[in-house]
């Protein structure tokens, strides 16, 4: 039986009073309930991949979580950077007590955002920002303690291209900052690329390197593609939703909705996010509020009792160019260094092996352990070679005179007797044939004569 969380639809009231919301855990069954004003919509919550929205007519639409939010909190610490330097702050811990304001309170915190972008507040917003202040609580204070490691990298390539900066909270609910996840449908790192797209905007995916999981050259392609899209739309809610579901299909919602639409005098608006809402994929019609909800989140965690995981900033990284193929476990074993450590370090290589042959690769390893790694370059590359880089350049063939030759010979002797004994036959039936037909044309040749010789004689008498 599947357990439901109705979502409180707070009453018009000026009163800033706050109710306390304990966190329903999976194995509870627990109801929130209350009045819902006559013009607002129900919101029924579970706790799988999707909850029901019912409006003042009965009409029941059922929408998806982005897939990040469905993610669970083990997956997120068993990452190796937020195994290392993450913490719990012992003084400010995360409790399973979350406060719920009224929805004009709400309402305002998101007017306040200093935002470009459009941060509207309404019941499925709302139902977004209840799971992430509730159920998802504990996951969003690892998100915000990794913040740490990938937001100023998100900052500078969103700057790049005079981006809104609260772009910067996309890759929570495309990944929930998990560098290594993998979509049901292929697409791949921090924000997500499809295959298509990510080679489209310069990232290299091939057997061995897959640049989609690199956060930098990732988080550049992401910020020209967010650019191009609102070059498109013009809209902020409709490039978020392309950027989920594709230009192709926020078009063709445009395009319904204008079929559908039964205004004649052209005062609405038809490139509006919640216009052509209906008219969008299920998932993408839970990603504009998701992504609103993450805004908020981010912003005032503190007043849900949501504590950030205390970070410890990694060793500083440089970088080293290397122009022969090398794999990751030979630098770990010459250096010392944790295999895993580089790994999170190089996430672009994706079976652990630098193909600097193909073309010269870049290599991100600790400050301190840089010059190490220029100094034994040569042990480097002979380090568990053979094993380690296993493809050869040039092979032997074997030209050794096979022991069952004879076999094949006698087994082609016996095809080729059984051919040549059909083709006997074959001929057999043809000369048969033949030698009937010369002797029916004889026959005929020699009644003919007769018949002739006979009406000679006929006329002689």
């Amino acid at each position: 039986m599947k357990k439901y969380i109705v979502l409180l639809a707070m009453m018009l009231t000026c009163a800033m009073t706050v109710q306390a919301q304990v966190v329903v855990d999976d194995d509870e069954e627990e109801e929130f309930e209350d009045e819902f004003e006559d013009d607002e919509e129900e919101v029924v919550v579970n706790a799988g991949d999707e909850f029901t929205v019912t409006d003042q007519e009965g009409n029941e639409e059922v929408i998806d979580f982005p897939e990040a939010m469905t993610y669970d909190l083990d997956s997120l610490m068993n990452l190796y950077m937020a195994k290392t330097y993450l913490d719990q702050d012992n003084d400010c811990r995360t409790s399973d007590t979350n406060p719920v304001y009224t929805k004009e309170q709400y309402v305002e915190r998101l007017r306040r955002l200093p935002t470009i972008m459009e941060m509207a507040h309404n019941d499925v917003v709302q139902a977004f920002i209840d799971r992430y202040s509730g159920r998802l609580r504990h996951s969003v204070s690892v998100m915000l303690g990794a913040t740490n490691f990938y937001m100023p990298i998100f900052e500078e390539a969103l700057e790049a291209y005079d981006m809104p900066l609260e772009l910067r909270y996309l890759p929570i609910i495309e990944s929930a900052l998990n560098p290594k996840a993998v979509s049901r449908v292929g697409a791949t790192g921090l924000w997500q690329f499809m295959l298509t797209t990510g080679k489209q905007y310069g990232l290299e995916v091939n057997s061995l390197v897959d640049e989609r999981r690199d956060p930098t050259k990732a988080s550049y392609a992401a910020a020209r593609y967010l650019r191009d899209l609102y070059r498109v739309f013009g809209d902020w809610n409709l490039v978020i939703a392309a950027y989920n579901c594709g230009p192709g299909n926020v078009d063709k919602a445009i395009h319904r909705a204008q079929a559908a639409s039964k205004d004649t005098t052209g005062t609405v608006n038809m490139k509006d996010y919640w216009h052509i809402y209906p008219y969008l994929p299920r998932e993408t019609r839970g990603y504009v509020p998701a992504f609103i909800a993450a805004n908020y989140i981010m912003t005032y965690y503190s007043l849900h009792n949501i504590c950030p995981l205390r970070t410890r900033l990694p060793e500083k990284t440089d970088t080293v160019m290397v122009s022969r193929d090398v794999h990751l476990a030979q630098i770990a074993g010459v250096l010392g260094l944790d295999m895993d450590l580089l790994r999170s370090l190089n996430p672009q290589y994706r079976r652990d092996i630098v193909p600097g042959l193909t073309k010269p690769c870049a290599i991100k390893l600790p400050l301190s352990d840089l010059s190490r790694f220029i100094d034994n370059q040569d042990s480097i590359y002979a380090y568990n070679a053979a094993e380690l880089l296993s493809k050869r350049s040039e092979v032997i063939i074997n030209d050794d005179v096979p022991t069952f030759t004879s076999k094949r010979k006698s087994t082609v002797r016996r095809k080729s007797s059984v051919r040549r004994g059909r083709s006997k036959v074959t001929r057999r039936r043809t000369t048969t044939a033949r030698r009937r037909t010369t002797t029916a044309r004889r026959k005929t040749t020699t009644a003919r004569r007769t018949t002739k010789s006979k009406s000679r004689s006929r006329r002689r008498r």
